[in-house]
């Protein structure tokens, strides 16, 4: 028997007769609402709300109203610059954080998720029983017992998409801008608390509402597609350049572009009048954004391959309106 395959049998024989490993941590079973844990008689509904794109300065610039009776706005800074990752740390329970110095990030975060006791309206939870998943509708659903549901306007986001479980609803929207539509799809149930995720597209390019004709817009990648029309430019595996390359927005665009963004807020001002409306007494509503934008700064445009202070500036409140 050769060297090497004598070593390759003594390897194989030492691994065993090691002790088994312990065995890791089992996946709560994706359970119907029928089996599910009772929650908490505390536990109440509670509504995240992504207003996508959207960054700090243009949502104060807004100056709304009614979105602010939640509390007081704080300037936050999202994980990342993109909606898929973004939205996936939200889920895992990490919301836009405050950037805190001199402070380890495992306390941080010790303290940020503490944070969900008040907003579920469960004491003592088990952070513990996240894992190993570490995906909050799961520990919401199979755990604590709530009702799981998201809405997105992003198709990045659709229910095919690996972001999609352990939800008993998950929409795309058929607009990607109508946050209404939303609202009156929203149902909530007295046997058992529910959690939603609202990912609002008005606040994404091209910022407009659901009343506007937006084919004088230009089209860029975002709303219009970049992975669903990305073979429409490739010829043997290469991308094709356009003949004439699109003008990049100059000054006076990008300033229309930003002014877009900050009148579709003052729009959502008055939608959320009406989610105050429907949403139960005692529901906890945190808002915030998944990234921000770039209008113009050091020639930038929008959000994702960037790397820029701005486009990580997010606005963030919280509160129970009732």
């Amino acid at each position: 028997m050769g060297l090497g395959i004598k070593r390759v049998m003594e390897r194989l024989q030492a691994r065993a007769q090691r002790p088994a490993a312990a065995s890791a941590p089992q996946e709560p079973a994706t359970l119907p609402a029928s089996e599910r844990p009772t929650p908490p008689d505390e536990a109440h509904d509670y509504v995240l709300i992504t207003l996508d794109s959207c960054r700090y300065d243009t949502f104060m610039k807004a100056k709304p109203k009614i979105i602010t009776k939640l509390g007081a706005v704080e300037k936050r800074y999202t994980y990342a610059t993109w909606t898929a990752p973004s939205h996936y740390n939200l889920l895992m329970g990490l919301l836009p954080h405050t950037s805190p110095s001199h402070v380890y990030a495992s306390e941080y975060y010790k303290e940020d998720f503490l944070r969900f006791q008040d907003r579920l309206g469960v004491p003592g939870m088990e952070f513990a029983r996240m894992v190993p998943r570490l995906f909050l509708p799961t520990y919401l659903r199979n755990v604590v017992g709530f009702r799981t549901n998201a809405f997105v306007s992003m198709p990045v986001l659709n229910p095919q998409t690996p972001i999609n479980q352990d939800f008993d609803t998950y929409q795309l929207m058929p607009s990607h801008n109508d946050m209404r539509q939303m609202l009156d799809a929203m149902r909530f149930y007295a046997d058992r608390p529910s959690f939603f995720m609202l990912n609002v597209g008005e606040t994404h390019y091209p910022y407009a509402d659901p009343f506007e004709d937006e084919n004088d817009l230009p089209r860029i990648s975002g709303v219009n597609g970049v992975f669903k029309h990305l073979d429409q430019h490739l010829k043997d595996g290469k991308l094709v350049q356009a003949s004439e390359a699109p003008r990049f927005f100059d000054d006076d665009k990008m300033k229309e572009l930003k002014q877009r963004q900050v009148d579709v807020v003052k729009y959502l001002d008055g939608v959320f009048e009406q989610l105050y409306d429907i949403v139960p007494k005692g529901t906890h509503i945190t808002v915030t954004a998944d990234h921000g934008e770039l209008f113009g700064e050091q020639g930038y445009f929008g959000h994702g391959p960037i790397m820029h202070k701005k486009v990580l500036e997010v606005p963030f409140l919280e509160g129970v309106i009732r």
